[in-house]
């Protein structure tokens, strides 16, 4: 699985499967973010298979699903809390990359100003400036 560094310390990728989550551990991950909501797509792993993978591998897992854009107050303030106490890099995962770019910019959206964020998710291949205003909005807010 080719992982898109956004940071030095998180990364997106599309659907990881459960034999190579050890991989990611003897990479230095140390937490795995899930974004994808179980059975998107038949065959897919569910959360729960790579969960046991993680925790096996010695990762921190979050299961944060979005459906398109939309995601919780509460899943945007995991994820933001999961990559500030993250021992090492962050990977995380949905069907292509897209929605983890997305969760992980809204997480970082009150701390990292709107063209900070837009940048770093265009230099790894993601489009974000749709959602400068949500950014901007969040930008020095505390949840």
């Amino acid at each position: 699985m080719v992982c898109v560094p956004v940071t030095s310390d998180f990364f997106i990728s599309g659907q990881i499967s459960p034999d190579q989550v050890q991989a990611f551990a003897d990479q230095g991950f140390a937490a795995l973010i899930n974004n994808r909501p179980d059975d998107e797509e038949p065959g897919q792993p569910s959360s729960a298979v790579i969960e046991a993978a993680a925790r096996v591998a010695g990762l921190d897992y979050l299961h944060a699903p979005m459906q398109g854009a939309q995601i919780s107050v509460s899943d945007i303030a995991r994820i933001h809390a999961v990559t500030q106490q993250a021992s090492g890099k962050v990977l995380g995962f949905c069907r292509s990359g897209a929605r983890s770019m997305l969760g992980w910019a809204l997480a970082q959206s009150q701390d990292r100003p709107a063209d900070e964020i837009i940048a770093l998710a265009r230099g790894a291949g993601q489009d974000l400036s749709p959602f400068r205003n949500v950014f901007e909005a969040r930008y020095g807010s505390r949840d």
